[in-house]
């Protein structure tokens, strides 16, 4: 008997040593993503300052008009050469997987299975070796007539309305939303062969402002939306800490 409750009393106290060690390294991980974001959201803006005070527009065809302001900017934050998976200043250390409905594998073997795959998004060249993306979801045309995702893109920083709020780099799951910080099971699966698959509401994620600072908050998703609900194709409610429109 008195060995059974020493067992229990270290399997409790193991238990939670381990929570603490988990917590410690998921804060590790935010605070070194927290200075990517800073480090590249400076850079954006940089970049805009040399370009009439217009955020980064990738024009012609790009593999995704999200990832593709990498390849404008990326030389402001010292990067030169064509984009690789060393560019560890755009690799989030917990960026370590996706679902595979959402961003199918280039790899041999079967495609949109639904899934969890570990591996990171930032080892991806469709996402141009990047964890981060801009919120540029101006540049593609909605199903509905001539009306465009929310995004900011190509725009005038000093017109935005709302600096502080308004997105100007994020993390993937952000525009989803998932969650690498604090992943857990999806709402449901709306199909395997269509994004988006996965839906969280308020998923915890980093974003970058247009006003330079950097949060972690979570992220709104409206499931009224349907197929095409996407966190960042609307505003969340005003309890929230941010936006995607310029207005």
């Amino acid at each position: 008997m008195e060995l059974l409750v020493v067992s229990a009393i270290i399997a409790i106290l193991a238990s939670l040593l381990l929570a603490a060690i988990s917590g410690a390294k998921g804060k590790a991980r935010r605070v070194v993503c927290t200075s990517c974001l800073r480090q590249i959201n400076q850079g954006v803006r940089m970049y805009s300052d040399d370009s009439g005070d217009k955020s980064p527009h990738p024009t012609g065809r790009v593999p995704n008009p999200y990832s593709a302001y990498k390849e404008l900017m990326k030389s402001y934050v010292g990067l030169r050469g064509r984009s690789s998976a060393q560019d560890k200043l755009f690799a989030c250390p917990a960026d370590t997987f996706y679902f595979d409905y959402l961003f199918p594998r280039r790899s041999p073997g079967p495609t949109n299975l639904v899934g969890y795959v570990p591996e990171s998004l930032c080892s991806r060249p469709d996402l141009d070796y990047s964890s981060y993306l801009l919120n540029g979801g101006n540049l593609f045309p909605s199903t509905k007539g001539s009306r465009f995702r929310s995004g900011i893109a190509g725009l005038s920083l000093s017109s935005i309305s709302h600096p502080a709020r308004t997105v100007l780099v994020a993390e993937v799951p952000a525009f989803i939303p998932f969650s690498w910080h604090k992943p857990k099971r999806p709402l449901y699966i709306l199909s395997t062969g269509y994004c988006p698959n996965i839906i969280f509401d308020n998923a915890m994620n980093m974003a970058s402002f247009v006003d330079g600072h950097v949060i972690y908050t979570r992220i709104y998703w409206n499931g009224a939306r349907g197929p095409m609900g996407v966190s960042c194709n609307y505003d969340p409610p005003a309890e929230y800490d941010y936006q995607w429109s310029e207005k």
